[in-house]
């Protein structure tokens, strides 16, 4: 048994969460006294004091891998070595992130004036059309 609960606790949460479904599916006792466990232990919790379950520290670890094999520390970039190259490349990446804003900024606009170009068609057809009568409706006879 404490195999079990050792190897679901290296899975995290999203393992306790499917045994604790299989158990409700299974035979509902089952499943609540899964789920009581959970919080009794306290499995569900967000980390107590700060600290990172064994799942949670595995899946930052990975992505930290995961950056550092791409060439980038948590600041950005790793350093090249040459002073000016890296110098370089940030002015560049400062550039195209001001591009990047800034053609945001153009598509919203193009987006406000495309919607206001529609509603003043819209207003425009509406007031062209005849008003309705009131006595249009038809008494039954």
């Amino acid at each position: 048994m404490t195999q079990i609960v050792a190897t679901l606790d290296d899975y995290g949460r999203p393992a306790w969460i499917a045994v604790m479904v299989l158990g409700f599916i299974l035979f509902w006792p089952i499943g609540l006294a899964i789920l009581a466990y959970l919080i009794w232990s306290g499995r569900m919790g967000c980390g107590r004091n700060g600290e990172f379950s064994r799942w949670q520290q595995r899946m930052a670890d990975k992505w930290d891998c995961k950056m550092e094999r791409w060439g980038r520390d948590t600041r950005g970039f790793a350093s090249s070595g040459n002073d000016a190259f890296d110098e370089y490349r940030e002015e560049t990446l400062r550039r195209l992130e001001e591009e990047q804003r800034e053609f945001r900024e153009f598509l919203g606009r193009l987006r406000k004036a495309k919607d206001k170009q529609e509603f003043d068609q819209f207003m425009t057809a509406r007031r062209s059309r005849p008003p309705e009568s009131p006595t249009s409706e038809t008494s039954p006879a």
